[in-house]
């Protein structure tokens, strides 16, 4: 079934960081659109500055205040349509020895329906450097008559308002998780979303399921026990709201998906939110393949543990969380009839009707990977550029530089479409010349290293104190990069 794909929310748990270690302005962005059905589309930003990465300046008072000077421009081609510029003040505090503190600012901004170029400029006021500047496209689309899902929310913490303010939503003051990524110490998943039209698009009486999920990042699947599911009538504005216990799951790249179904089951509207895990306390669940029955299956051949234990392991770059777990942990331990039964459930999940052929073709890239990209101790779909390859398919475009002064040898590839991504690019550098290893260094599609400072890393082979503001300053004037790797990056071929 096609999906429409309403709204995606375009960045999350943005790190903002300069480029001297002790000189950094530090600080997260985030961002989500909702709809007013008096007033119409609106963009909500959360930005956190981290309280000991500005400069304090004593006032009159005795006390030491912080100040960050944002500005945020809404560009349509070469015009600026809408922009905000203020200051964010810290605190006031009376001891700048121990900062342990982030501080908050909140920005609800009207804008038109339409595509811009959405640019940030966040700078320390109280430092002489330039600002540190991001942009990404922002797409506000919210069709009358047709049903509408807003951007999702994560939330920190929120509590309940006796009165409707500014920024509250819903009866509720809402604190946003600032970032994307769950470590093992959080246990709770909190999310919030609307959905809009449903009083127009659909028939007064009819009922319709809205569910909220965790999908497997990887293969769209539904993580077992991570679904819920209400049935709703039509109204002006539907609430998604509540939390998920994620104790249990596992580590690796989910997406939360809210989602809008009608009485026969039919999508109406989805919108999904990827967020990443860590949770090396989690355990796969052996009792789940045991009653996969592998007789007269094309696994029941494969009778040499070395040989599967090799099959498996080429799996992990299109596996998804759970599968990664039980090859992480199993690998080493499972007996022959687990190993199959996991062999055999992989493949069936991938196409039921013959697993044998999606394996079989599957082996054929693993084979052609290890080819053309195996080093002296690892196999192909072990490296960075294999596991690419395996997990994306081939690139649209592979710019390769093996030669170029200074740098260390590189290729830049191309995706035009990955999933619901658009124009993403993987940079991959070859720092260790004896392993003739590619390294993944940079990457701006979901899920992968993403090093705002990649192109000074790549042409660091001539020193190993990039990191000085210094040093950063004398190989920009003298062109160590910007030249063919800023090329191939912005028109990879």
């Amino acid at each position: 079934m096609k999906k429409f794909i309403l709204f995606t929310l375009i960045l999350s748990g943005v790190f903002l960081n300069g480029y001297s270690k002790t000189d950094n302005l530090r600080a997260y962005l985030s961002y989500s659109t909702f709809y007013s059905p008096n007033h119409g589309p609106y963009l909500e930003t959360y930005l956190s500055v981290f309280g000991k990465s500005v400069v304090y300046i004593k006032k009159e008072n005795g006390k030491y205040q912080a100040s960050v000077l944002v500005t945020m421009l809404f560009k349509q081609k070469d015009s600026i349509r809408d922009f905000r510029k203020y200051e964010l003040f810290s605190p006031e505090i009376d001891d700048t020895t121990s900062i342990n503190f982030s501080f908050l600012d909140q920005q609800r901004i009207p804008i038109s329906q339409g595509t811009y170029n959405f640019e940030l400029l966040v700078s320390d006021k109280n430092r002489d450097k330039a600002p540190f500047k991001i942009e990404e496209q922002l797409d506000i689309n919210y069709p009358a008559g047709k049903i509408n899902i807003s951007g999702i929310e994560l939330v920190e913490s929120f509590k309940k308002v006796e009165a409707e303010t500014e920024l509250s939503k819903s009866g509720y003051e809402f604190i946003p998780f600032m970032d994307n990524f769950y470590p093992g110490s959080i246990n709770k998943l909190v999310y919030y979303s609307e959905i809009y039209n449903t009083i127009t698009a659909l028939p007064q009486e009819e009922k319709f399921a809205v569910s909220i999920s965790i999908q497997s990042y990887e293969t769209g699947k539904l993580i077992s026990n991570y679904l819920k599911i209400k049935r709703e009538s039509p109204k002006q504005v539907i609430v998604a709201f509540g939390e998920f216990d994620i104790q249990n799951l596992p580590s690796g790249n989910y997406n939360l998906v809210v989602s809008v179904r009608d009485k026969e089951n039919k999508e109406l509207a989805t919108n999904m939110l990827f967020f990443q895990r860590s949770n090396p306390e989690a355990h796969f669940d052996l009792q789940s393949l045991s009653n996969i029955d592998v007789r007269n299956s094309f696994v029941s051949s494969i009778q040499s543990l070395d040989t599967l234990r090799e099959y498996i392991r080429s799996l992990y770059p299109i596996s998804s969380s759970e599968e990664k777990l039980f090859i992480r942990s199993q690998i080493k331990l499972a007996n022959l009839e687990t190993l199959q039964q996991f062999f055999l459930s992989f493949w069936v999940s991938r196409n039921n009707a013959d697993p044998s052929k999606a394996w079989e073709e599957y082996y054929v890239q693993v084979q052609a990977v290890d080819k053309e990209f195996h080093t002296v101790n690892k196999r192909g779909y072990e490296t960075d550029r294999g596991r690419v390859y395996l997990q994306y398919g081939p690139p649209n475009a592979r710019s390769q530089s093996y030669d170029e002064p200074r740098a260390y040898p590189y290729e830049i590839w191309q995706y035009y479409k990955l999933g619901i991504q658009s124009n993403r690019k993987f940079v991959f550098f070859a720092r260790d010349y004896a392993s003739g290893e590619f390294e993944l260094l940079h990457s701006d599609a979901q899920g992968e290293i993403n090093n705002p400072r990649w192109e000074i890393a790549l042409h660091s082979r001539d020193t190993d104190r990039y990191n000085s503001p210094q040093q950063i300053d004398r190989m920009s004037e003298d062109g160590y990069f910007g030249k063919h790797s800023d090329d191939f990056y912005n028109l990879p071929r």
